[in-house]
């Protein structure tokens, strides 16, 4: 069996019932309640669509990718001019992005999920009185 150093990239949507992620070059479509389920199942369908090629896929060449705009839409509760500021980002920039004006380089895109990531790492460890 081959190992392949190919990365599969799939589009993740936010749905009412959980997460659905597609890639279009291989005709593969999976859905998931939550993003760790999602990315079992997208793992899963990989495999199963070059099974017959013999070919062995990794998990870390799974790549899931979020839409900013569904993003900010489907998570209204998030601020996206606090999360310009606190990622460096200018914030008529960072409204580009959300609104599906612009696309945010690799970079950009790493800095703005690492200031989300760290803003619910801090809720998480907040305790009420």
């Amino acid at each position: 069996m081959k190992a392949t150093k190919k990365a599969y990239e799939f589009t993740v949507e936010i749905t009412s019932t959980g997460y659905s992620a597609y890639n279009n070059a291989y005709a593969i479509a999976t859905t998931g309640k939550s993003i760790t389920h999602l990315r079992e199942a997208a793992f899963e369908a990989l495999q199963l669509a070059f099974e017959e090629e013999e070919v062995r896929i990794s998990k870390s060449k799974l790549i899931l990718t979020v839409d900013l705009k569904q993003f900010f839409q489907y998570y209204r509760v998030l601020n996206a001019k606090f999360i310009a500021e606190r990622v460096g980002i200018h914030p008529t920039l960072f409204s580009q992005y959300v609104q599906g004006k612009k696309k945010p380089s690799t970079k950009q895109t790493n800095k703005i999920l690492e200031g989300i990531h760290e803003i619910g790492k801090e809720l998480c460890e907040l305790r009420f009185n």
